[in-house]
């Protein structure tokens, strides 16, 4: 139960000698301070400070309200110094819908579950950069033993980067591979392995079906399909552009002016590889005998697509795992052995076959 006390008095109902008709800037503001501005007890203030749930909407809005304009920030060392160790951990990511972001975090909330911490997943809109920030300062309101910050935009990333945790944290990204990172097994063996397979089918002339160009998941992969068509001596008809959606998928394919000017289509992700396969199909094209179409992630669909998809299988649960593992070295102050990289392992169905269409159609293109 909340209580609800008058302002300036205490729960006795006599005046509350923490009472101050102006917070002094030159002091740290207290819990006292702030229940004193949003009119509750102070013990209201702790118990939404803590995540407690059972606060009426109305008076957590006021005590919301009340930390943002006295700029409250709680002192996590002490709390802990009293309260114990907390074993709550703050997981912000995006793109939740997105079949890689929401796997990671699944894989992550099992890991912290049986390393004995609750993980609380806060979703970013990250198209709005004050929307991120205010986000992220009020999970930082909370009583967190770590916060892991899973991005994989370039603008997630500068405002993991610059924000002010006050507590460990480990921000997961995948490496952009032309800063120097370390190149992913997707990029470095995953799509050689894919572009080879193609090559051995047959396949001359390519198209890649990338996604936005802000992920730098999909910038590596743009690049590891180009290096693999070079490497084997194949011709591509260059890049298009989706958001990793089946919809781009489509558009893409359909945006491509008279005769289909290659024998194979490479999608970043699954669900592109999906809606290029109903476009192609809608054009007259047949899969795989005029055209061979291979995606990335193997979903749980693909084996189900028509006909079913040839695609690398990434284990985005390891991913969201050993993130978590990081940030609980940060947390418990342990020293990591060094991790191999993740496997990404070719899955070759019935959506690509040898090139069965007249090579002469290609000519000219």
């Amino acid at each position: 139960m909340e209580l609800e006390v008058p302002k300036g008095m205490n729960q006795a109902g006599s005046e509350d000698p923490t009472d101050r008709s102006d917070v002094d800037p030159t002091k740290t503001p207290t819990i006292y301070d702030v229940a004193r501005l949003a009119g509750v007890s102070h013990q209201t203030v702790s118990r939404f400070l803590r995540g407690y749930q059972g606060i009426r909407p109305e008076t957590r809005e006021r005590v919301l309200k009340a930390l943002h304009e006295v700029d409250y920030r709680p002192n996590l060392a002490a709390r802990s110094l009293t309260t114990g160790r907390s074993h709550r951990i703050g997981a912000l990511t995006h793109e939740i819908d997105q079949v890689g972001p929401s796997k990671i975090a699944q894989g992550a909330s099992i890991a912290a579950r049986e390393a004995g911490y609750l993980l609380d997943i806060v979703t970013l809109d990250m198209s709005n950069r004050d929307a991120i920030n205010q986000a992220l300062e009020l999970i930082m309101q909370h009583d967190l033993a770590g916060v892991l910050a899973l991005s994989s935009t370039d603008e997630m990333t500068q405002a993991f980067e610059a924000a002010d945790f006050r507590v460990p944290a480990y921000i997961a990204a995948e490496e952009d591979d032309a800063r120097g990172g370390h190149p992913s097994e997707i990029t470095s063996v995953g799509l050689p392995a894919l572009l080879s397979h193609l090559a051995g089918l047959g396949h001359l002339r390519l198209l890649h079906i990338a996604g936005p160009t802000a992920w730098s998941a999909a910038r590596n992969r743009v690049r590891a399909y180009e290096r693999a068509v070079a490497k084997h001596g194949l011709g591509s008809h260059g890049v298009l552009y989706g958001d990793w959606s089946a919809k781009s998928g489509y558009d893409a394919i359909m945006s491509l002016k008279g005769p289909l000017p290659v024998t194979a289509v490479v999608a970043a992700n699954d669900q592109m590889a999906l809606g290029a396969m109903l476009a192609l199909t809608e054009r007259g094209y047949r899969i795989p005998e005029d055209v061979s179409v291979t995606g990335i992630d193997d979903i749980p669909e693909a084996a189900y697509f028509a006909p079913p998809l040839t695609t690398l299988r990434v284990d985005f649960a390891t991913q969201g795992r050993n993130a978590v593992e990081q940030l609980l070295a940060q947390i418990e102050h342990l020293v990591l052995p060094p991790r191999p990289a993740l496997p990404s392992r070719l899955v070759a169905r019935k959506s690509t076959g040898p090139v069965g269409r007249n090579l002469s159609d290609l000519s000219g293109q």
